[in-house]
């Protein structure tokens, strides 16, 4: 069986869409579209075909100017789904200036078409605007993320809590499956820094856990961020890493005591793609042994945390009260780790995950 899998704008080693392309191929051939800016070649290896697609990004453009960019590049890949010889189309995303066309062409040759829905797109691509134009934009783009599920076969969704959203909201029935961002590997913690990490990049409208960290610092708390240095906590002492390769990674944030989980990708708090977030970071955490502080609006996260006891759920804006609920995890460590120790396994890619996640793409 043959395998189209559109990565579109995410980078050939994205996480998420890398995994799929792992999955799949070791019994099935591959074809896998991703982004680059840089001048690549396409090639073979084992099952799979790597075509990368160049673009070079415009982060400050416009969202217009972002779709009128990525009509060429759009047209590479709407010819790729009408031409290559496949069974399944796998799409990681949509095509910004053809939404639906991938869908149409597909069905119309009778491919089985699977559609992995990382975010609501409706409300992503329509964050930074607001009002009565926000309103009618943002119903016609429900109206295709609609037509999309509708012509797909079958349905992937990070986690539970937007599946059930998703269909209740649109009276969708199509099968799905729910893909969490795993952590790659399991790390076993062998000493505990009393320090607060933060991993990834960092996001503004942190000031609330500003706030927080300087009060645990004067507690005799640590500050590192593991990734990348940040103009954005020069007012608070801390240290940093460099971008560390995955297995290091986990096992530097192994060694904190927490991992501080909390961003605003707007300013909206009611912004689903947020509320319903499970990011990589959050698993790894879990994965490395390390307990989670996780902002209470993190509706998806917060449950687990809550569910399990693997950390603290605060609310930034509360700053005493979230200081008082970290000290209070702190001298009861023991009993947090004692948790994830014993749900660690379910935050961890396995091949029972994997056997269970191929099953499904392929019946």
């Amino acid at each position: 069986m043959t395998i189209l899998i559109i990565g579109y704008m995410h980078p050939k080693y994205d996480k998420r869409v890398l995994r799929t392309v792992k999955a799949l191929s070791k019994e099935n051939k591959v074809i896998y579209q991703y982004w680059t800016n840089n001048d690549e070649t396409e090639y073979e290896e084992s099952n799979v075909t790597y075509i990368p697609i160049k673009y070079t990004k415009n982060i400050q453009a416009n969202p217009m100017i972002k779709l009128k960019n990525r009509r060429k590049l759009d047209k590479k890949i709407v010819n790729m789904i009408k031409n290559y010889d496949y069974d399944i189309l796998y799409m990681h995303h949509f095509l910004a200036s053809r939404p639906l066309e991938p869908f149409k062409i597909a069905k119309k040759r009778n491919k089985k078409i699977i559609y992995d829905i990382h975010e609501y797109h409706p409300e992503n691509f329509l964050n930074n605007l607001s009002g009565i134009k926000k309103q009618i934009k943002e119903k016609a783009l429900w109206k295709i993320f609609e037509k999309q599920l509708i012509l797909s076969d079958k349905l992937v969704f990070v986690s539970t809590d937007m599946q059930k959203d998703v269909y209740q909201k649109l009276n969708i029935h199509n099968d799905y499956f729910i893909q969490k961002n795993y952590a790659e590997i399991s790390v076993e913690k062998k000493e505990i820094i009393k320090e607060i990490s933060f991993v990834g990049k960092i996001n503004r409208n942190l000031d609330d856990e500003k706030e927080i960290l300087k009060k645990l610092i004067q507690k005799g708390f640590k500050f590192k961020i593991i990734g990348m240095e940040s103009e954005y906590f020069k007012d608070i002492p801390h240290e940093h890493t460099n971008f560390l390769p995955y297995e290091d990674m986990m096992k530097e944030l192994s060694k904190s005591a927490f991992s501080l989980i909390s961003f605003n990708t707007i300013k909206n708090r009611e912004y689903k793609n947020d509320i319903f977030s499970l990011p990589n970071k959050y698993y790894d955490s879990i994965a490395s042994e390390t307990p989670v502080i996780v902002k209470n609006t993190f509706i998806s996260m917060a449950k687990e945390v809550e569910k399990y006891n693997i950390g603290v759920v605060i609310n930034p804006k509360k700053v005493e009260e979230s200081v008082d609920k970290i000290i209070k995890a702190y001298e009861n460590y023991d009993e947090l780790l004692e948790n994830i120790r014993k749900y660690k396994h379910e935050f961890i890619w396995t091949e029972k995950k994997e056997k269970e996640f191929v099953n499904f793409v392929l019946s």
